[in-house]
């Protein structure tokens, strides 16, 4: 076996790493000027698709470490964006849902959102498109649906 390093140009960590910021760039330019920044569009983005989550769920979903969750989720509660309530059966749980403020800007956003989606799959082809989102899932450390 050669323990010889590949190149960075074909190093997996490298490229994911590349790629992701290829990716957010269209949605870090949609973002600018809103206020919002990418992690909470994660966490609205769950939200909408969801409804209320247990914050451990959330923070799976939305692909952010726990005490992350819990800084921005006070953020945007601040602002209106979701609410916070204790699990009425297990006080220690809390649950995290979408408000009516922040659906608007998910709604008001998803025609720009899906049109950068539609860049996508316009760049890469269909087929190669849902080939790479399954080949992605096979790193997926754990279940998120």
């Amino acid at each position: 076996m050669n323990s010889k390093l590949p190149s960075t140009s074909r190093s997996l960590p490298i490229a994911l790493i590349r790629a992701r910021e290829g990716a957010m760039a269209p949605i870090r330019d949609m973002l600018a000027d809103t206020g919002i920044t990418e992690q909470q569009w994660r966490i609205l983005r769950v939200l909408a698709e969801h409804g209320s989550l247990d914050s451990t769920t959330l923070a799976d979903r939305a692909s952010l470490l726990f005490p992350s969750l819990t800084r921005i989720a006070t953020k945007m509660r601040d602002k209106g964006l979701i609410t916070q309530t204790r699990d009425e059966v297990d006080r220690r749980r809390q649950l995290i849902a979408i408000t009516e403020m922040g659906q608007k800007f998910i709604d008001s956003h998803a025609n720009q959102a899906a049109q950068i989606v539609v860049g996508f799959r316009t760049r890469m082809g269909d087929e190669n498109y849902e080939k790479l989102l399954d080949l992605l899932a096979l790193l997926d450390p754990g279940p998120r649906d």
